[in-house]
């Protein structure tokens, strides 16, 4: 089972590479095909519990254009995914290219005393891509259920530090939307899915258990192939990533800019990270690299006691956000990275901060 799951998620990380850099030189381009698809098993540990599966088998195909959102009726104003269709590289090969017909914003504002901003209304709003204003075309302030990846380092310098972790994840479990879907990835030198998507508050926390405590950190594995989970799940659009990690990346096939640029695909996740003790130097950069440019914050507590109360502020984070949403005035632009600036300001406030992605990565049509 180990194996199966080392196979499986070193899968999706190769085949999002592959994805990420179609249109590259021959020798590094690999064709994407709408077939390829997996069930994502789940490890077992000697003596561990047994897990239910609550959930069908999620599909692992990294083709994003294989799921298409189904709203429910609670729903009916989210915004629709844009469709895909197939087109050629200058190799002969196939790839998917995207035309982004809607670009959706999850977006936290706070006020000068860094206190969260609830009661704005859509005309309170502002939103710029490239320079050049946009037209709302979705908003909404309701605390809706999210799909959230847990993330977590299972290296060895992490095993005196597991217990107070867990609880703070459980913490943030209980005081999360009770519709949220979350799943478990521990990682060392390889991320193990240890719980696929679930609202049962106890096989996440058999999972958040399975701790081996050895080997090398591949950061950036764990989170690429975490986002692909992420976008794989057609039940929610809003999207989260949580990664607790106490170094940095040593290990990982992908690169930094490789794992950001996944992350800002549109309508990517946002990174919530808590940089844990023995984060310094390039490893505290690229958890606030990651977390500034999808729209989330990057913490460094000083103690372990600090990160109970993070995770509970990252809860109310989440469950205080905006949802934006515009169709991009460029869509004949040439394909590349979109930057993205949302401003806000309304009568009684003094001024505002909006806290939401930088950009995302347009493939073109």
């Amino acid at each position: 089972m180990r194996s199966a799951t080392r196979l499986f998620f070193s899968w999706l990380i190769f085949g999002v590479v592959a994805f990420i850099s179609s249109g590259a030189s021959a020798q590094s381009t690999v064709p994407i095909t709408p077939g390829n698809n997996a069930a994502a098993p789940q490890r077992q540990q000697p003596n561990a519990p047994a897990q239910t599966q609550p959930n069908a088998p999620v599909q692992t195909n990294t083709n994003p254009s294989s799921t298409t959102a189904q709203p429910s009726t609670q729903q009916s104003s989210e915004p629709q995914p844009a469709a895909e269709a197939p087109g050629a590289d200058d190799q002969g090969m196939f790839v998917f290219r995207k035309q982004v017909e809607e670009v959706v914003l999850h977006a936290t504002v706070t006020d000068a005393q860094q206190h969260l901003v609830t009661s704005l209304d859509r005309s309170d709003f502002r939103v710029f891509e490239h320079g050049v204003p946009q037209t709302i075309t979705s908003f909404r302030r309701e605390d809706v259920p999210v799909a959230i990846g847990i993330v977590i380092d299972n290296s060895g310098s992490m095993r005196d530090k597991r217990e107070k972790v867990n609880e703070a994840v459980m913490n943030l479990i209980r005081a999360s939307n009770p519709n949220d879907e979350v799943f478990v990835v521990n990682f060392g030198q390889e991320p193990y899915l240890d719980q696929d998507f679930t609202s049962n508050v106890k096989l996440l926390q058999t999972a958040l258990h399975q701790v081996s405590a050895r080997g090398s950190t591949a950061l950036y594995d764990a989170i690429l192939a975490s986002a692909v989970h992420l976008r794989n799940n057609p039940r929610l659009q809003k999207k989260v990533l949580l990664v607790i990690t106490d170094g940095q990346d040593n290990m990982s096939e992908v690169t930094l800019d490789e794992a950001s640029r996944r992350l800002q695909e549109p309508n990517g996740p946002a990174v919530y990270s808590i940089g844990l003790l023995g984060v310094q130097g390039r490893g505290r950069e690229a958890l606030q690299y990651l977390s500034q440019r999808s729209g989330g914050v990057a913490y460094f507590p000083t103690t372990l006691d600090d990160v109970d109360t993070i995770t509970q502020t990252v809860a109310h984070d989440i469950r205080s956000q905006y949802m934006i949403a515009y169709r991009p005035h460029n869509q004949n632009a040439k394909p590349g990275y979109e930057s993205v600036k949302v401003e806000a300001s309304a009568p009684g406030y003094g001024p505002l901060t909006v806290r939401t992605r930088t950009g995302y990565y347009d493939s073109g049509k």
